[in-house]
Formats: C-alpha cells, structure tokens, sequence
C-alpha cells in the first residue's frame, strides 16, 4: 500500500442512494484522486457477481463483487469495502482475492474493523492515498457526512410516508432526484442545512390528500434487500404505486447510532418469543414486525436474499406472530433465479388479500 500512486481511481459498491453522501466525502478526502461513482446495479452486476462467486454464498455479497468488477473495468485503482455485522463482515478478504485472481491489479481498503469503524485507523489508511490529508480534516469531512447520511434518511422516510397521498404523480420522485443529486456536492454543514431546508420547503409545497384511503404494510428482514432496492425489485416503488403507505426501519442513520443500543429494548419487545438475539436482523424482524402488528398495520412484507440464516431462523416465529395477532406476513428471498414478474404477481395477491380482509372488517 506504500507504493500508492500519486494519480488514483477510487471506487465503492452501490447500495440505494448512499453513493451521494460517500462520493461528497471521498471527492473531499481525495482531491488528488478521481472518485468513481459504481454504476447502479443492474442483471448484468448480478450476473458478474454470480459468475465469480461461490455457490452458496449470500446474494449481497454477489451484488458487491460485481460492483467491483464493473468498476475495476472502468479504472478503478482502489475499491473501498463497507464490510458488516453479519458474515458479510468477513467477506472482505475473500471478494478481495477472488479479484486478485481474476488478474486486476488494485488497492483494497475495508471501513469496518471487528464490526466497528476505528477512525485512527481509517485515517493512516486514508492519509496513504492523500498525504497531505489533515486529521481536523478528516474528523470534519467524516462528522459532515454523517450528518449527510441522517438527512438522507430522513427525507427519505417523508418521502416513504408520503409518496401514495400525492395528488400529481411523480412529484415526490422528482423531488428526491433533485435532493441526491445535490447532496452530492455539499461542502460544508452550512451548505447542507441549506439544502435541507429547501428540501423540506418543496415537500412542504407538495400538494397530498391524506383523507386518501390507503393500506399500510411494513417491510422488515435483511438490511441489504431492504436498502438496496434493485435487489428487491424496487418493491417499495411498486407497494406505493398499488396504493399502500409503507414502513421500512433499516437505515444507515440506524445501524451507526441505534441498532447496538436497541438489542434489549427489543428483545424486551419480543420476549414472549425469543430470548436471546438471533443474530443479523433477525432480532429487529421479530420486534419490529410485533410493533406493525400492534400498530395496526395492514400487513408484513419480509425480506431476505437467499442463504441468509438469521432471517431463516425467524421466519417460524414471524409465522407464529402472525398468527397471533391476525396480520398477514408475505415472504420474499431474492437471488439471480427469482422472477421480477413473480414478485410483483404476489405482491398484488397480497395487495387484494388484505384488502378484502380489511373490507370485511377482520382487520
């Protein structure tokens, strides 16, 4: 890594809208450096991905490597890997000489350390590719993207909340647009409190009828389907357009700041089913999904990609809160088989299953 050139090409995985606010802190970081924005995840990343990866590996880490690949194909020097909780924490070194071995020639880098970010650590590392970088510096850009990222979530989340009651379709799409884009160049706080402002402004002039009869469904399960909506087939996109208001908690506002304090509140939450943590997400899927049920949502959508055990090992108690509380939960596993036309197929099944259970008054 000492041999770094002066001259770098950096480049990351995509995941949702959370490329915005990473390319604002890496063109900051790395003036010196060109920062190339992944290409959004399309068949081709996927089959990429699949082709270069063990067979039962998790979907997600099939998505990256492909990432990775496409990147690497357009120059990229240096990829810069988030890592995780799960055993996608333990992927890195494994996507990294699968690359090796396909002949590309990069520097490697990985965020998380023992499932945390160690900032002292991050630092030498980024100072490698940017000598002249300053630790204040570092501290600012990293504390402004942060705060980037939390905005990020929260105007997504009116938006999520929003989106079926607008009047004029598109309107909130356009908005959202405008806002990642933008989000993209802030430079400062000032800059990005003035955006956000603005942003709330426009909402705010976004004419909804709320008086709109809509069925309310949450999404829970694994962070990656839920955040990463190609790998979903856009299902949120396609609840709001059959005309149902959703709910989604994972964030990355949440996993930084919330997910490590919540694990006894919501084991507490969900102690008439589980005692102990069951690893991942799994945990949050069965609180979250008792919170929907008591908060009268219409029904549960949940999530995961193929071969991932702690949203296995859920999915029997998921069955039996269902149950219990009469609110219908659908289930979904994605990988390179499933069908874009299957998923949508079933989800307007459950669309017109809770529907006529609500008008016959059994919810």
């Amino acid at each position: 890594m000492n041999d770094i050139l002066k001259k770098e090409i950096i480049s990351f995985p995509h995941m949702g809208n959370y490329y915005s606010p990473i390319y604002s802190l890496l063109s900051r970081l790395f003036n010196n450096c060109k920062i190339l924005i992944p290409a959004k995840i399309t068949k081709k990343t996927m089959e990429l991905g699949e082709k270069h990866s063990p067979d039962f590996v998790c979907t997600p880490f099939k998505y990256n490597l492909g990432n990775f690949i496409e990147s690497l194909e357009k120059g990229a020097t240096v990829l810069i890997q988030a890592g995780g909780g799960c055993r996608f924490g333990y992927y890195a070194e494994l996507q990294e000489q699968i690359l090796r071995d396909l002949g590309y020639n990069f520097t490697f880098i990985t965020l998380l350390d023992a499932k945390k970010v160690d900032v002292f650590r991050l630092y030498k590392k980024f100072k490698l590719i940017n000598p002249d970088l300053k630790f204040h510096s570092f501290i600012y850009d990293f504390l402004l993207t942060i705060k980037m990222i939390n905005i990020l979530d929260k105007i997504e989340n009116i938006i999520r909340e929003n989106i079926v009651f607008e009047v004029n379709e598109g309107e909130f799409d356009k908005l959202h647009r405008d806002f990642v884009y933008k989000l993209q160049f802030v430079g400062d706080f000032k800059s990005l409190n003035i955006l956000y402002k603005d942003t709330n402004e426009k909402i705010k002039n976004i004419v909804i009828d709320k008086n709109k009869k809509v069925l309310k469904v949450g999404i829970i399960g694994e962070l990656y389907t839920e955040m990463e909506p190609f790998s979903s087939f856009f299902i949120e996109r396609e609840l709001s357009k059959m005309g149902m208001q959703v709910k989604r908690y994972t964030t990355v506002t949440y996993l930084l700041f919330e997910k490590g304090k919540a694990e006894k509140v919501l084991l507490e939450r969900a102690k008439k089913y589980i005692k102990f943590p069951l690893g991942a997400d799994g945990t949050e899927s069965v609180a979250h999904s008792i919170e929907l049920c008591e908060d009268g949502f219409d029904g549960i959508i949940h999530t995961k990609p193929f071969g991932c055990t702690p949203e296995i090992n859920a999915i029997p108690i998921l069955q039996k809160i269902s149950r219990d509380y009469n609110v219908p939960i659908i289930y979904f596993t994605f990988d390179m088989q499933t069908s874009e036309t299957g998923v949508k197929t079933r989800l307007e099944a459950f669309y017109d299953m809770i529907k006529m259970k609500k008008e016959a008054g059994y919810v």
